[in-house]
């Protein structure tokens, strides 16, 4: 018997643990567009800028930028859209949450691509100020 009630506490803790966010995210399209519009939050960016330094052409190279929700509502990033086609980024599908820290990754071909590289992400959120454009740079050198 203590084993049974033992048993089905851990399974309750364990399926509790997910309730937070399941129950704070938005169902459908309508929703995270109304959230997005009248909810304006504020974020802290802990990478904005990252330097790959110098990479043989026909690389890739992949940075997940950090940001953190500061405000009192939930972050949702609508769009991220990269400089050229060689940048594209992945945004984050569900809300970050007040408190906690989100990534953006980013992707950059440098197929095709010899000399500085300087691209920059544009993303489009709920953020009060607006959220601050990303930038992954370095240098691309030739194939020997």
């Amino acid at each position: 018997m203590k084993k049974l009630l033992f048993a089905t506490l851990v399974f309750v803790a364990i399926v509790s643990c997910n309730a937070r966010k399941d129950v704070n995210a938005p169902k459908t399209e309508q929703e995270m567009n109304n959230l997005v519009s009248s909810s304006p939050t504020t974020v802290q960016m802990l990478d904005s800028v990252y330097d790959f330094g110098k990479i043989k052409e026909g690389s890739l190279v992949e940075y997940s930028f950090r940001f953190k929700n500061t405000g009192t509502n939930p972050l949702v990033i609508t769009n991220a859209v990269g400089s050229c086609g060689c940048t594209v980024a992945e945004k984050p599908e569900q809300p970050v949450l007040p408190g906690e820290i989100g990534y953006l990754k980013v992707k950059f071909d440098s197929q095709n691509r010899v000399g500085e590289a300087h691209k920059t992400v544009t993303v489009s959120a709920n953020v009060a100020t607006g959220f601050p454009e990303l930038l992954i740079k370095g240098e691309v050198l030739a194939k020997s």
